[in-house]
């Protein structure tokens, strides 16, 4: 879809867990450090999709983007400590409980369906261009190393 010396060269997938981020007494996250979690995510990454590894819609979501060559940053809710909290954050912030959520940009686009749609209406790429510079990726071809990063946003 992409001539050559596309601005999508590299896939990065960034892996986080973040279970230490901002403990409660109970060593979870509380709700609104859960929130506040999700929403610092979405601020300071183009592409966020908050996935879990076993479903079919979240595959769906991140094979677009590998297929458009974008770099984004997942959050396996099902590997992450304090998940169902992050997913209560995301039912809070966006109206649905469902994975995946889709941020492009600070905004929900949706799930895997809409992320697919929205690639074959010519109207995903288009999005993610108007990310700022550091959220596109300009490297060189290859994929990314799939490190988890503990620290991070």
């Amino acid at each position: 879809m992409f001539a050559s010396g596309s601005i999508f060269k590299t896939t990065r997938h960034l892996y986080i867990r973040m279970g230490n981020f901002t403990s409660t007494s109970s060593g979870g996250l509380s709700s609104t450090a859960s929130t506040q979690f999700v929403q610092d995510v979405i601020a300071h990454n183009c592409v966020v999709i908050f996935s879990k590894t076993t479903c079919p819609y979240c595959k769906m979501a991140k094979n677009v983007f590998n297929e458009i060559g974008a770099t984004y940053k997942v959050i396996e809710l099902d590997e992450h400590n304090d998940g169902r909290r992050l997913q209560e954050a995301l039912a809070q912030i966006t109206g649905a409980r469902t994975v995946p959520r889709v941020f492009i940009n600070g905004n929900c686009i949706g799930g895997g369906s809409d992320t697919k749609k929205l690639h074959q209406q010519g109207r995903l790429v288009p999005l993610i261009e108007q990310c700022s510079p550091c959220c596109l990726d300009s490297g060189t071809e290859g994929s990314g190393s799939g490190q988890s990063e503990s620290n991070k946003l």
